[in-house]
Formats: C-alpha cells, sequence, structure tokens
C-alpha cells in the first residue's frame, strides 16, 4: 500500500512551516503573565488554523498528528477559546535569567551522575549518515548503502531515529536523506515524549509542538535543542541518556550524527527479535553498495557514471583527478571520509556532498571518544595496476617464503 502513494515532493506537508511559524511568534513566552495570555491564544489559533489548511497532504505525518495534539492540551493549559482572532504578534522575549533552565533537577535525569555515580565513565559510542548515503555505524563499520525511502536508524527504550532517502537525480541510484524524524519517548519525571522532525529547507529550532525542551516535568532541561546556525546545524542535547545529536542541512540534504553510551544503544527489550536498525546492525546486504570495486572502475574510467543507458549525467562533470584534487581541499587525510566525497561528487555532480563529507568528520571529532579512530580505512588494499599486488604490502609473507626456499635448497 505504502509503496503505491505518489512520492511526498508532490504532496508536501508543511508542518514545520506551521511549527515555525508559532514558535517564531511565541519565541521565549513560555512562561506568560495573565495580561499576555490572550496574545499566547492568539498565536495557538493561528497554529491550529495553519496545520487545518495543511492537514490533507499530512494525514500520515507523524510530526502533524504530534502537532494537532499539542494545541489542544496548550489551548486547555491556557484556557484558550477556538474562537477569535489568528493573527501572529511577536511576543516578548523573556529576560536574562527568566528562563526554563532549572538548577534543581533530578540526579535521575543526568545520565553520568545517576547511572555512573560509584563507577568508571561509560563508553560512548557514535553513529553517522551523510552523502549518498554512508553510514557508519557505532562499531565503526563504514558502508555505503541505498536505502531509497524510510528506514530506522535507531530504535530502542529511549528514542527513535527514521530517515527517509529520496534519488538525487531523476532515474539514478544515488540517494541522500531528504527528511528525518527522532522521537525521544516520556521518562521517569525528566522528559515527556517529544518529536523532532526536518527536512529538505526545513531545519526548525523547535521540536514538532514549538518547545525546546522536554516539556513540563521537573527535569525537562536534561533535554534540549540549540540552534548553532540558523537553519544549517542544530544540536540535541538529552542529559538524561548521555546523548548528544547534531543534525545539518548541507545544500539540499541532511546529515545526522549521534554520541551515545553503549549502555543506551542496546537498552531494547528483545534484541534478538528486534527488528532492522541501521546505526546498530548496518544496511542489509541486498541495500550495500561495493564502495571499493566502484570507486577503483570510477578511478580507471577517469569519469563517474553509476552503470545504465537510461541514466543521465550529472548536471556538473568531475572527472575521477577533479573530484579528488575538490575534495583534497577539505579532506586532506584520504581516508574513507575523503574517498565517500569523491564517490558522490562523480555520482552526483553536486559539490555540496563534499561539505557533507567535510561535516560528518567534524562532527565525528566531537563526538567520537577515541580519537585514535577518528580515519576509517579500507581493511584491504587495493590491488596495483595489472591486478598485481605491490611489493611491500605482505613484507611477512615474503620473508617467509624466502625462508622455506632457503631451506629447500638446502636440503636438495
Amino acid at each position: 500500500v505504502f509503496s503505491s502513494l505518489p512520492p511526498a515532493v508532490t504532496s508536501p506537508c508543511k508542518i514545520l512551516k506551521c511549527n515555525s511559524e508559532f514558535w517564531a511568534a511565541t519565541s521565549g513566552s513560555h512562561h506568560l503573565g495573565a495580561e499576555e495570555a490572550p496574545e499566547f491564544c492568539t498565536a495557538l489559533r493561528a497554529y491550529a488554523h495553519c496545520t487545518r489548511r495543511t492537514a490533507r497532504t499530512c494525514r500520515g505525518d507523524l510530526a502533524y498528528h504530534s502537532a494537532v495534539h499539542g494545541i489542544d492540551d496548550l489551548m486547555v493549559q491556557h484556557n484558550c477559546s477556538k474562537d477569535g482572532p489568528t493573527s501572529q504578534p511577536r511576543l516578548r522575549t523573556l529576560a536574562p535569567g527568566d528562563s526554563q533552565e532549572r538548577s534543581d533537577s533530578p540526579e535521575i535525569c543526568h545520565y553520568e551522575k545517576s547511572f555512573h555515580k560509584h563507577s568508571a565513565t561509560p563508553n560512548y559510542t557514535h553513529c553517522g549518515l551523510f552523502g549518498d548515503p554512508h553510514l557508519r555505524t557505532f562499531t565503526d563499520t563504514f558502508q555505503t548503502c541505498k536505502v531509497q525511502g524510510a528506514w530506522p536508524l535507531i530504535d530502542n527504550n529511549y528514542l527513535n531515529v527514521q530517515v527517509t532517502n529520496t534519488p538525487v537525480l531523476p532515474g539514478s541510484s544515488a540517494t541522500a536523506t531528504s527528511k528525518l524524524t527522532i522521537i525521544f519517548k516520556s521518562f521517569q519525571e525528566c522528559v515527556e515524549q517529544k518529536v523532532y522532525q526536518a527536512e529538505m529547507d526545513e531545519l526548525p529550532a523547535a521540536f514538532v509542538d514549538g518547545s525546546r525542551n522536554g516539556g513540563d516535568k521537573h527535569g525537562a532541561n536534561s533535554l534540549k535543542i540549540t540552534e548553532k546556525v540558523s537553519g544549517q546545524h542544530i544540536e540535541i542535547q538529552a542529559k538524561y541518556i548521555g546523548t548528544t545529536i547534531v543534525v545539518r542541512q548541507v545544500g539540499r540534504y541532511l546529515t545526522f550524527a549521534v554520541r551515545m553510551p553503549e549502555e543506551v544503544v542496546n537498552a531494547v527489550e528483545d534484541r534478538d527479535s528486534q527488528g532492522l536498525y541501521l546505526c546498530l546492525r548496518g544496511c542489509p546486504l541486498n541495500q550495500q553498495i561495493d564502495f571499493q570495486t566502484i570507486r577503483s572502475a570510477q578511478a580507471t574510467e577517469g569519469r563517474a557514471r553509476r552503470k545504465g543507458p537510461s541514466l543521465p549525467a550529472p548536471p556538473e562533470a568531475f572527472t575521477y583527478e577533479t573530484a579528488t584534487a575538490k575534495c583534497r581541499e577539505k579532506l586532506p587525510v584520504e581516508d574513507l571520509y575523503f574517498q565517500s566525497c569523491v564517490f558522490d561528487l562523480l555520482t552526483t555532480g553536486d559539490v555540496n556532498f563534499m561539505l557533507a563529507a567535510y561535516y560528518a568528520f567534524e562532527d565525528v571529532k566531537m563526538l567520537h571518544s577515541n580519537k585514535d579512530k577518528l580515519h576509517l580505512y579500507e581493511r584491504t588494499r587495493d590491488l596495483a595496476p595489472g591486478n598485481v599486488a605491490p611489493m611491500g604490502t605482505y613484507p611477512t609473507l615474503w620473508v617467509v617464503l624466502l625462508c622455506l626456499s632457503q631451506c629447500w635448497l638446502c636440503l636438495l
């Protein structure tokens, strides 16, 4: 049934626009005085009106349904009438110190303090997704995948992350992340359930209900969104599970990176029966691209094209040499991030994929706990021209063979 539905681009759900407008109208107004309640209600009615306008194209959108329920709850909390003006006045910004910051959050809402008070620092892991798309799993496995459509990145007891990948060019197998949904599940007295959603040209600095923290619970500030660069870079801190998430929009597409304790990564009810979970299990074999073989063919042919007579050429023609030179500007170490940059320039012709690889590695430097594992290299060496193993590749083997030959001569 879902495969028969038209692509999202043909009937876009505009819920993120509604969320952004509501947040812009009410930014800093979480603790309104009685005199400002009418203005907040006006903004809420405008928010509700916006969701009704986009309802037809949002019927299957989780963020839309979360926003609708959130509006109803806020209407009740603030005694707002559903009838009245719907203009969107800009409400006051809170004065310094008059914020949602709470210094008395319960200890259980701080992961390191609560779970590891009398033990060693927890082991942190990293997962990232970027480009066409390239996946670095929690076990530092690096894969290049197809994974068109919606796929789960993370699925545990605390949060779910799902990405949607769409073709970069019509008729091409090159895909990139166009939509991201993160669901933080309600947790004790720390946070209420919160949903964050981003898509192409929409990188909100708030959850879908317009809030920037975990809600009204005592430890709500243990979940926070911070906007680093407007429309390009946000960071979500979930201290109650020791997790940091970075989402970027680079060009038209999204990148994702997370730092998470192993204990949280493996917190699932039944791991054996758990479904696919890309950050933990990697892409299915039938969705993986043989990165090394394709890259070798690209280098030999000196030009990037996915095979198939009907595939269009990239909008900008990169040769292997020009793609390599371009990637070296931002990625001087020829690791798998560099190679993925070259691969993406050749397959898409979009220079923004170079920046996606660059920022993905910058996020690794910030989030990975083991600084000796920042760079990843292929586990098998390329063969030299003519498929002959280069001299010096296996020095120990040569020594062993030489000794055996000398022994054989002695026996003779």
